[in-house]
């Protein structure tokens, strides 16, 4: 896309409303402002009138409001038409946008032109997507934290930090005679130290952001009338899948977001995994094994009735085998209340064990507390900011950096290993904020906005 193009796109949700907004951003704004509204306008200035279109017909009436560059939110001259929010009115006036020279944004193109022009990094573009999505007001709080510069803020901490060891270690490289032994002076390894302290801090508040944006995907496995339904049902607190005594009723996959304690849990009830002639549950089945494979936790239901022992190896073996991760599973026995076992759990056991009845609600609050300590997660109103799972790579691409790198200097003096890898640490942060991303990535990132973005 070229960035020199004036771009135009609707910035309000589509659909009626009471107000609509069409923005424009691009070195033609001015041009078009004289044009559309039959006079020159003032910076930052709200001009209520009626907006002119081609042929000088009155479109529509409302506020145009223009920004000058650099002093806008894109850095370039934006230009914002404020009208009544009819669909056919905004596509009206686009349509006369468009006939004036101005092309139609690309998804996200408007934050795209605001990080190329420095008015924001990476991490507050993504912020923006980041509180337009929010699914919970802790989600939209962090979202803001991360564009107001939380985020930002402490990785070019981290960065600074990083330099002034770089240039440190390097002058020791480089400058021999200078005599500075910092293998055995403890400059070095102290602030190394403290580096991987700082950064283990962030990255925990990072995992915490990510599960409040993201969430966590829990898929409900096992053999036809174990109880999915019924325990998705009571995730869920209402009656969202269908129940009865019958084999293989559910047939397809069955989705539902609830929030335990703000983090989302997109919980996903698959079909009974079973031999079937039938086709259309065989789709459901092969289905169902797509969810287990990308799913953060499966919770594999057994009939308590039926089943007396706690190794899914025992239990079903070609299911355990065919498991990529087994290291996600939770075993849930159900129907506690028919076989007479407690409604309790064993969570120091591989793979952990919940007693539950799913239709009297016996064992589901365990379990939900369950699902949060495997995925790391605690509920706090306290500090956080959004963060992506791209941030969280990058964060551990740079912790193993400089542990390797730390290694290398106590275990070998090996003060240029250290150096190369304090320098590939610091772009691996300086990937989180934009300082060293591929095109590719950046396309990819900025088309998840939406258009008016």
């Amino acid at each position: 896309m070229s960035t020199e193009d004036t771009i135009v796109a609707l910035a309000t949700a589509p659909g009626r409303g009471g107000v609509g907004i069409v923005r424009v951003s691009g070195p033609l704004c001015l041009s078009l402002a004289e044009n559309f509204l039959k006079r020159k306008p003032r910076p930052r200035y709200a001009h209520f009138g009626p907006f002119y279109g081609q042929d000088d017909q009155v479109l529509d009436e409302g506020i145009a409001i223009y920004f000058p560059g650099p002093h806008s939110f894109t850095g370039e001259d934006v230009l914002e038409f404020q009208g009544h929010g009819g669909p056919v009115l905004l596509d009206i006036l686009v349509e006369n946008l468009l006939a004036a020279g101005v092309r139609l944004a690309e998804p996200g193109e408007f934050s795209q032109r605001a990080y190329l022009n420095d008015k924001l990094d990476l991490v507050q573009a993504e912020a923006i997507a980041d509180l337009i999505e929010a699914s919970s007001r802790q989600a939209a709080a962090n979202a803001l934290k991360s564009l107001q510069g939380a985020f930002s803020q402490e990785v070019h901490q981290l960065v600074d930090q990083l330099i002034h060891l770089r240039m440190y270690v390097e002058a020791a490289i480089d400058f021999p005679e200078e005599e500075i032994d910092f293998i055995t002076d403890g400059h070095v390894s102290g602030q190394l130290e403290g580096l991987l302290q700082r950064l283990e801090q962030i990255s925990q508040q990072a995992q915490q952001g990510c599960l409040l944006r993201e969430g966590m995907n829990v898929v409900l496995a096992g053999r036809p009338n174990a109880g999915k339904s019924s325990l998705m049902n009571a995730l869920a607190g209402q009656e969202r899948a269908l129940v009865t005594d019958i084999a293989g009723t559910t047939r397809d996959v069955l989705r539902e977001q609830i929030h335990l304690d703000g983090m989302p849990l997109h919980i996903i009830d698959t079909a009974g995994l079973r031999e079937t002639e039938d086709l259309v549950e065989q789709l459901g089945v092969e289905r169902a094994w797509q969810e287990i494979e990308k799913a953060d936790r499966i919770l594999l239901l057994v009939d308590s009735q039926q089943e007396t022992s706690l190794d899914p190896q025992e239990i079903w073996p070609e299911f355990v085998a065919r498991l990529p991760h087994p290291e996600r599973l939770t075993l849930v026995r159900n129907k506690i209340d028919l076989s007479g076992e407690e409604a309790t759990h064993d969570l120091s056991t591989s793979p952990p064990v919940i007693r539950i009845a799913a239709k009297q609600q016996w064992g589901v609050d365990k379990l939900k507390e369950h699902l949060k300590s495997v995925m790391g997660y605690q509920a706090t109103t306290e500090g956080g900011f959004s963060a992506r799972r791209r941030h969280l790579d990058a964060l551990r691409r740079a912790e193993a950096l400089l542990v390797q790198g730390k290694n290398q200097l106590e275990a070998r003096g090996a003060g240029e290993l250290l150096a190369e890898d304090l320098r590939l640490c610091q772009e691996a942060l300086g990937e989180i904020t934009g300082e060293f991303s591929a095109d590719d990535l950046l396309g990819k990132i900025f088309g998840e906005f939406c258009i008016g973005k």
